[in-house]
């Protein structure tokens, strides 16, 4: 037990380092310190939480793995111009997968069929404002982009709108603690993408390092809050109570 306190004080005072070397645009050293926050949040998970999900497992390691390349990356030689930057690609490719296995945490642990019956309007309107949302945000680094890093960056959009979009779905299904924790989180990855990318790409604001680096932090402590707690959802009226009878 204070094994487990120590970890989640030194998990703090590590997310606080962190912001604060982002804001400062230290990005070399908060690559690091994040990569450490994820390894030692996985062993949180790992050794204290009784109802383990192997999905949830895969994006914590996963994106541990990729903060440690993106840490690599700042301290490999600097590339000659026409050479590819493995460890750009390598580490968001990684991020994009772990979020992928967050999706499919949440959608393999609802009734698809009957949530999407029972919300099919919200979920066309997500639909198309996830669409007109990743276009917008891709469009605003076009000009700094290569082709293939433009492709990465829409694809990588792409799947954190769809983490919000199926986020928002399972509340509005379960509309449960775990649920909106979940929301929540999603809430804050979005948030801490999107005024990255304002960050890196159009805006030369260094306070924007802080802002967007204690999204990320906050949105790692709601998923994590998530992870201990079951559903309680989804409620009465998203059911289909003639087949809960049946059975």
């Amino acid at each position: 037990m204070l094994v487990n306190k120590v970890l989640k004080v030194l998990l703090l005072l590590l997310g606080g380092v962190f912001i604060i070397l982002q804001g400062l645009a230290y990005e070399a050293m908060g690559a690091a310190v994040s990569a450490a926050m994820l390894v030692l949040l996985t062993i949180l998970y790992c050794g204290w939480t009784e109802d383990k999900s192997k999905y949830f497992f895969g994006f914590l390691v996963i994106s541990a793995i990729g903060y440690l390349l993106s840490c690599v990356g700042w301290y490999a030689p600097l590339l000659e111009e026409g050479e590819i930057d493995y460890y750009y690609y390598s580490s968001n490719i990684l991020f994009i997968i772990a979020y992928l296995l967050l999706i499919v945490k949440v959608l393999s642990s609802i009734n698809i069929s009957k949530a999407f019956r029972e919300l099919s309007i919200p979920v066309i309107i997500l639909l198309l404002l996830d669409v007109f949302c990743v276009v917008i945000v891709t469009d605003a680094t076009g000009n700094s982009l290569t082709t293939y890093e433009y492709i990465l960056e829409f694809v990588y959009n792409s799947v954190i709108m769809a983490l919000l979009s199926v986020a928002l779905i399972d509340y509005m299904y379960r509309n449960d603690n775990k649920s909106m924790l979940f929301l929540l989180g999603s809430i804050c990855v979005v948030f801490s993408e999107i005024i990255q990318l304002a960050y890196y790409y159009i805006l030369n604001d260094k306070n924007l390092g802080f802002i967007y680096s204690f999204f990320l932090v906050v949105a790692f402590i709601f998923f994590y809050l998530q992870s201990q707690i079951n559903h309680t959802g989804p409620q009465p009226s998203y059911l289909d109570i003639e087949d809960k009878l049946e059975a």
